[in-house]
Formats: structure tokens, sequence, C-alpha cells
């Protein structure tokens, strides 16, 4: 009895370890309660803190030196008492107490230049110098700084609804983006000895504080980005009076900081559908020389955004077209130097257009009245309204193809991410993948409503599987922070990108998906996201249950391999004696001979039986395929007991195949079947990937058909992300193996170059 009981629990014990890929989420996600709902959307107590800022800028082009002054207004929405206020200071990431260079993981075989060395001996004083802080009436406040973090505490707790306002001021000195690195920053030219500034985390910003987590309370580190309440701005930016200023939200003065051309130029932009040059090339390159000493005063005011930004240099050429999103004119601008030109001048503000109209229609409409794209050398980065964008043509002019596409995809990106997460506000610092995930998938939608085959570099399925298919101990679940990834863009950008294509295109189908995912959109802008509202909204919005997939896809590290095993092929048996005697003989006609009895032939001259023919008996002279009257009759009498529908089923001559399929893989996705028949047609059979919700290992299916087959091919159109496709076919099917051989060699010049040498006779 002992021994059975034992048995009795290892097997439900092994059944109940096989459900766990189709196990629901419930011990995953959070409860859901009055904040935030069981459907996915906000509950009926939702709430979130506003924190309005008021500053004033100053830029020193001489010792690149930003200094500010700000008065913080911070409104407790929340039901609870706040004793103190935490902000942040991300400038402190470079301050020589910085966590993020006293844990980086290093090598001696990292350092393959001098140059490696110098970077890493490279001083810069960085980091807030906070000089004071202090309510409006002068009264100082007490605060604490830990590292990128700063508390506040009150002398009287703030009371739910209360708000309460305080000053700071601060400076610090800008970082060179070429030398430092970093999302902000300035670039110089040292041909002309100008400077171009893109600044962003510029000042202590206030923390978010929320149903979820409280105080934000991850310190910056570098990867991990920002998570921000929302607020309005009113931002005085001082530089050089030749300085041209662009910046979240919309420009309160344009009319004394801009000459009466510029003004005019403006003005037909915002009724133009095409770019209009506001700041030519000739007059930015007449303000490169010159250099005006005195300075001017930019002032912009923006609502309802969760950070800002801003860019300003002499260098900067100027344009601007309208894009129509609902009912409203959304003002696209481009700020770029000379040395951007000819690509920017001819793309940059149609792409930014392209994006804002593009995914307006697949997530929210776009309702800020501005949207701007700059031109740095760096790394794109992305902020309300305004974004700083990579892509810079050779010295020349020429550019190669890989130049173009990447200056493309960049500005698309960036300024996709004013859907995610500058209006959809997830936590960048706990889920990358919520933004850059999101706005990669939206990305590959534009792209490739750009033109036509786009060479998307994220989004279709088989793109992933090359990472999906490696070494796991350097592949992170998609839920993992963001300071904890391994391969931060295939993790955080790629895979999610890849698992919302395959939702759209193969589990739920375009309609279901669009319909939920911008019921997610709608359901979340303007405010505080997390995984589990998208991932019960998508299932709300579309009656589909994808706990399967969100735990196989972002809770996981399997991949797909998903095989064909075997095919069997079945006939019924007609009853008919003439039909299957005739059958059996031309099976056995056709039947593979045993190479014994094949050269028997030639070596036995003669058989016993055939030089005595009394050997022969009954059974051996009797012909098996023969069809006689008793088989006749007997088929009669089958026939009289068989419905009409019965005996129409059994002359059909339908083909039965039974196929055996294998997850060697163990992420369990739909089969999706490319059977070939004899005659050259093709049919396609989805099965959704719930056949392995009881044997996740292996499965099989019976599939039934008028005509026989010649191939079958599983996952036909690449759309699973397997990672083997030598098992997909049946006859099995050699995949050619793609592999280059790349010879280090200079390069020389791009093809508008080579071009130009050709055409110039040289």
């Amino acid at each position: 009895m002992k021994n059975i009981t034992l048995l009795l629990f290892a097997f439900i014990s092994l059944h109940a370890i096989g459900q766990k890929k189709f196990a629901q989420l419930d011990h995953e996600l959070p409860t859901a309660n009055e904040y935030r709902t069981a459907s996915g959307a906000p509950g009926h107590r939702y709430y979130q803190q506003k924190a309005d800022y008021k500053m004033s800028i100053v830029i020193d082009d001489k010792t690149q030196k930003l200094s500010g002054d700000e008065i913080i207004t911070y409104t407790n929405n929340s039901p609870d008492k706040l004793a103190y206020l935490w902000l942040q200071l991300d400038q402190n990431l470079y301050a020589d107490s910085s966590d993020a260079k006293k844990i980086e993981i290093e090598k001696m075989e990292d350092f393959k230049s001098l140059g490696d060395i110098r970077k890493k001996m490279f001083y810069y004083d960085g980091g807030f110098k906070i000089e004071s802080i202090a309510m409006l009436n002068g009264q100082k406040m007490k605060y604490f700084i830990n590292k990128t973090m700063m508390r506040i505490d009150l002398e009287k707790p703030l009371l739910p609804g209360a708000s309460i306002s305080f000053q700071i001021k601060w400076w610090y000195n800008i970082n060179d983006r070429m030398a430092v690195g970093g999302r902000s920053g300035y670039e110089y030219f040292e041909k002309n000895n100008n400077y171009l500034y893109t600044v962003a985390q510029f000042f202590p910003r206030m923390c978010v504080y929320n149903d979820v987590t409280g105080w934000q309370n991850k310190q910056f580190l570098g990867r991990g980005e920002f998570t921000l309440p929302f607020g309005d701005y009113e931002v005085s930016i001082t530089v050089p009076s030749d300085h041209i200023v662009g910046a979240t939200g919309e420009c309160q003065n344009y009319r004394t900081v801009l000459n009466a051309e510029q003004l005019k130029r403006i003005e037909l932009a915002k009724k133009s559908s095409k770019p209009i040059l506001i700041v030519t090339q000739s007059e930015a390159e007449k303000a490169e020389k010159e250099k005006a000493s005195k300075t001017k005063t930019w002032i912009y005011k923006a609502y309802n955004v969760r950070d800002f930004a801003f860019a300003n240099s002499r260098k900067f050429i100027w344009d601007a077209q309208i894009q129509p999103v609902g009912n409203k004119n959304v003002l696209c601008m481009s700020y770029y130097p000379k040395e951007g030109n000819p690509l920017w001048e001819k793309y940059s503000t149609k792409l930014v257009a392209h994006t804002i109209k593009t995914y307006s229609k697949y997530t929210t409409d776009y309702t800020y009245p501005v949207a701007i794209s700059v031109h740095s050398k760096s790394i794109g980065m992305e902020y309300p309204m305004i974004c700083f964008n990579g892509g810079r043509p050779e010295p020349d002019g020429t550019y190669s193809e890989g130049e173009k596409y990447g200056m493309w995809g960049v500005i698309i990106h960036e300024v996709g991410h004013n859907f995610f997460p500058m209006i959809i506000n997830s936590d960048e610092r706990q889920w990358t993948w919520m933004d850059e995930g999101l706005n990669t998938f939206v990305q590959y939608l534009t792209e490739q409503e750009w033109e036509r085959g786009y060479p998307s570099r994220r989004g279709p399925a088989h793109m992933i599987a090359d990472y999906m298919r490696g070494d796991k101990k350097f592949i992170s679940p998609i839920m993992t922070n963001s300071e904890s990834i391994f391969q931060f863009g295939n993790n955080a950008y790629g895979k999610p990108a890849t698992a919302l294509n395959i939702l759209r295109e193969t589990i739920m189908g375009r309609e279901l998906f669009d319909f939920a995912f911008k019921t997610y959109c709608e359901r979340w802008k303007f405010k505080h996201p997390t995984p589990a509202d998208f991932f019960r909204t998508m299932e709300d919005a579309s009656a589909v249950d994808l706990d399967w997939f969100w735990r196989g896809w972002f809770y996981g590290i399997d991949h797909v391999d998903i095989a064909i095993d075997d095919i069997k092929w079945f006939q019924l048996n007609t009853q008919n004696p003439q039909t299957e005697k005739t059958f059996t003989k031309l099976q056995k006609d056709n039947s593979d001979i045993h190479i014994g009895i094949d050269r028997n032939k030639k070596d036995i001259g003669e058989t016993v039986n055939e030089k005595d023919a009394s050997i022969d008996d009954f059974y051996a002279k009797r012909d098996i395929y023969k069809v006689d009257a008793i088989d006749l009759k007997e088929y009669e009498e089958i026939k009289a007991k068989l419905e009409s529908k019965d005996l129409e089923l059994l002359n059909s001559n339908k083909h039965f195949y039974e196929i055996h399929f294998s997850n060697l893989g163990g992420l369990v996705m739909p089969l999706i079947l490319e059977f070939t028949f004899t005659d050259g047609e093709k049919r396609v059979i989805r099965i959704p990937a719930e056949i392995w919700r009881q044997f996740e290992e292996k499965v099989s299916k019976v599939f039934i058909f008028e005509k026989e087959i010649s191939s079958v091919r599983l996952d036909p159109f690449l759309e699973t992300s397997d990672t083997d496709l030598d098992n997909n076919s049946w006859p099995k099917k050699e995949i050619p193996s793609r592999y280059q051989l790349y010879k280090q060699q200079q390069i020389r010049e791009n093809p508008m170059q080579r071009e130009k040498r050709i055409n110039s006779g040289n």
C-alpha cells in the first residue's frame, strides 16, 4: 500500500508540474484593488501626485556651466500624510562618489587602446552643487543627500489634498557627451570653437509617490531611466543672444528672441504641410563665425508633462511644419547643425510628422502642441516634446545606406517615446521594456508605413531567434529590473517588440490586438501603469487568455523550437474487395524487396516446388488478389448494414495524416502548418498554443484531406521565432545556414562618395 501511495503521489506531482506553462498568473501579479482593477484599468480611488516647476536657467557658454533657480509646488493627491519628500539628483551620476563608477565590472582586456585607458582616468567634476533649499519665505529646509536621491524633511506632514512650495538653487558643470558619455550634455566643434547643448536631467526633480511602491527609491545608475510625476512647467533659459533654443513646450516670447524674418517664417510653417526653414544654413554659419557676446532669455511653458529638456546652439538650422492629429495641428520641428546636412534638412521633420501621425493611430492621439527632433552626434534620447538624435553624414555630405536608415530609425524611435513613456507614463527605472519594448514595437509599424520593405532591425519574429537560442546564463527574463538585465537591447527592446508582433500577427490577430493595445493606451494616458495593468488590459479588451504567453515570453527564458517528429499516413478500408485487393497488390508490388530475395533470383536456379508441381497445394495456387463471388456477397451484406452517409465516407478516398510534434525549446507556441499536395496546391492550418495545455513536450494531431500530401512545413512564414528550422519540414529539408566571412579592411568610401568620384572622372 505504501508503494502504491508513493507512486500515486509521484504521478500527481509530475502532472501538476506539467501544467505550469498554462497556469494562471494569479501568484505573479499583484492583487487587484480600488487603485488598480482586475481588468487592468485605473480603479475608482486611483491617484497620482502633481509637481509644478518655475525655473530660471543660465547657460555659461565660456565655462559650460549651468546655474538654476527653481520653485517646486508639490501637491499631495494621495490618501497618505507625507513626513518628507524625495527628489532625484540624476547629475550626481557623475560625482566622484557615484555608485555607477564603483559597480562597473572591469577586466584589463577591456582596455584595448590608450584611449580606453584615458577614458578610465578621465576626471570630470560632475554632480549637482546644491546652494540652498528654502521655503518661499526664506526659511531654510532640512535635507539629506543620498547619492542620486535627496530627502527634504518637512516641519509638518503634508496632508492629503495639500500643497507645498519651496525653492532650490544649484549649479553643475555640463558634461562633454563625447568624452564622458551620458544622455545629455554638450558637443564641442573644435573647427569653429562652438558648442551644441542638449540639456536634460538638469534640475532636482520630484520622485514618484504612488500606490504601488510608495516613494520611488531606486538610485540612478545610468541604465534604468526615469520615473516622474506630471506637472506644469514655466522655464526661462538664458543663453548667448545668437543661440537658438528648442525646448519642451511652447515658446512664450518669440517676438523678443527672433528677428522679423524668422517670425514671418515660423508663421508660414504653422500653415505648411512641408518643412519651412526658420533659420537657414547660411544664417547659422554666419552666427558660428560672429559669436555674439550678449545674452537673451527664452521662456517656455509646458502643461501636464513629466519632464523638461532643451537644446541650444548658435549652430542650429531650424525648420518646421504642421501635422494634423485629431482636431489640432502639431508643430513638428527640427534643430540641427550644418554637419547634419543633407540628411537632416531632407528627412528629420518629415519623420517627426510621420511618427506623430502613425503612433496616434495605433496608441492615443498626440495632444501636445509641438514635437521636436534635435541632432547631436551621440546616442538618441527622449523627453516630452523633444528628443536628441544621432545620424551624421560624412564631412563631404555623403552617407552610407546604413547611416540613412540608422538616422531614420533613431528619429522614429525617439519621437515615438513621446507616447511611451511621456504620455503613457510607465516606471522606466523598474521596467525598461514597458517603454522601450512597446515603443520599439510601434516603431516597427511606423517604419513599415514610411517605406515599403523598410529593413527594420527589430519586430519580425525570426529576427530574435539568434538571441533566444543563446547561452541561457546570459539571458534574463523580460520581467527583470533595468539594472540587472543581460543583453539590454535584445531583452528590453527586441524581445518584447517581437512578442507584441507575434500577438498581433499570430496569436490574437490584428483587429483584436489593435483594439486591446489602443484600449491600454487610452486607459493609461497621463497616468502611471504597471506591467500588471498592461497584461490585464490586453486580456480584458480581447477576451483572449494570454497568461501562458506572458509567462513564457516575459517571465521565462525558454526559446521556441518545435519539431515535426513523425508523420503516419492512413486511409479508410472501403470494405470493397475489388478496391482493397487491388490496393494490397499495389502496395506489395511497390514495397521494398529484401536484398536477399533479389540476389536469390540469380543464385537459386530452381526451387523444389518449381521442379516438383506436386509440392504446391491449395494455398500455393490460390490468387489472394482475385475477387470471387463470396467476396462480393460479403461486401453486399456489409453495404446493406451501412447508412448511405457511412458508405459515402468509406468510398470518399480521404487521406488521414497523424503528425507528431515535440516542444524541444520549452516555449509553447501555436502550430502553423503549410501542407503542399501532390498537385501543387498549398493549404495553411493554424492550431492555437493551447494544444500544449496538458502535454507540454509532445503532442499529435490528425489531419484529413481529400488529396495526398507531398510535404509539410511548420512555421512557414517565420512568425513564431522558431530557433531551429531544420526540424520543421517533412520530408526533412535542410535549411542552408547563413554565414558570411568578414575580412577586415579599411572602408575608404561609401557608395555616394564612389559615385561622386566616378562622375568627376577621378
